[in-house]
């Protein structure tokens, strides 16, 4: 099948299927074919949203070392990295949401390593939760849970949850797949909203992989997908593989958002950069706090929610003010 007749399907609101997928991850990034799809996706993200971009705001709440020894987070007890545990207090955590919401973030988020308490966490998102003074939505980047905690989450006051199953699940991590999947029905059984991503992306990785996990994205119905980059942890085995450009990147963004459809209205990338904004990406983080791809507890690749949308404003796209279009309950 051409390139052309498999971008036109999906424009046309078709399906694509896994070999059609796969077709687009393998055209050269720097083809006519790949502006192609990048044109494409950059129409379908514009239709889903209704020309709006938006950006979400997540305080990393805690560093550590973390036993599920995830080969491209810094915080996995093989690297060695966190070795004393650290923990913002809960002022400090409502302080950070707080600047983010009134800096125009359409979400945030609360991070912590798979490990944190979970009953802590609960007690920190509650007190979050009923600090904010806009009706944008909690997420929760947290580990796996069951169907009781899920429901907690949602007790709690939580929207929705970030979860993937990232590229090299259970090989290079401790976690089972079947597990992350677990979550995932868990947080759709107790009415939570599930954002994903194809992630984290290197340049090891094959064309299938993509394509399976990519999949499991579609199957997740979940409010984005899109794709975000490995970044290297320096000293580590996975560094030495090193770093897709944007560039490529802006492929594999624009191919996802061909597959996902117009029925899931946000296609993320991370980190923010302009060429995803151009393609198709219709949501970037900026972050505060700790951070599986940094070596200090303090992120030093945080931006502001105004830094963040720079790119998007320099890619052509218009703000959405207030509440996230895509985190809303179904």
């Amino acid at each position: 099948m051409k390139i052309t007749d498999i971008i036109k399907k999906a424009v046309d609101g078709g399906e694509i299927n896994d070999a059609e997928l796969r077709e687009l991850f393998m055209v050269d990034y720097l083809s006519e074919e790949a502006f192609l799809i990048a044109q494409a996706g950059r129409h379908m993200s514009e239709v889903a949203s209704k020309g709006k971009a938006e950006v979400h705001a997540q305080v990393g709440v805690n560093s550590g070392s973390c036993g599920c020894d995830c080969e491209f987070c810094s915080f996995a007890s093989i690297h060695g990295i966190f070795k004393e545990p650290q923990a913002k207090t809960t002022d400090e955590v409502i302080e950070g949401i707080l600047e983010f919401e009134q800096s125009g973030a359409n979400a945030v988020y609360m991070l912590t390593t798979a490990k944190y308490d979970f009953g802590d966490f609960i007690k920190l998102g509650t007190a979050v939760k009923s600090s904010l003074s806009s009706d944008i939505p909690l997420i929760a980047n947290i580990g796996d849970f069951d169907d009781i905690q899920a429901a907690q989450l949602k007790a709690a006051g939580f929207t929705g949850i970030y979860h993937a199953i990232r590229l090299g699940e259970g090989v290079h991590t401790r976690i089972n797949p079947k597990m992350r999947w677990r979550t995932v029905e868990a947080a759709h059984n107790a009415g939570l909203v599930i954002g994903t991503c194809l992630e984290p992306v290197g340049p090891e990785h094959s064309v299938d992989e993509l394509v399976e996990k990519t999949m499991f994205t579609r199957k997740m119905n979940p409010a984005y997908s899109g794709a975000g980059r490995r970044v290297p942890i320096a000293g580590t085995a996975m560094a030495e593989h090193g770093l897709l450009s944007f560039g490529k990147m802006a492929l594999i963004v624009a191919a996802v958002r061909l597959a996902m459809g117009y029925g899931v209205v946000g296609n993320c990338t991370h980190e923010p950069n302009g060429i995803g904004a151009m393609v198709g990406t219709n949501i970037m983080w900026a972050e505060c706090g700790s951070n599986p791809r940094d070596t200090e507890a303090n992120t030093v690749r945080g931006l502001t929610v105004d830094d963040t949308f720079e790119f998007m404003t320099e890619a052509g796209w218009k703000r959405l003010q207030g509440a996230s279009a895509m985190y809303v309950p179904r």
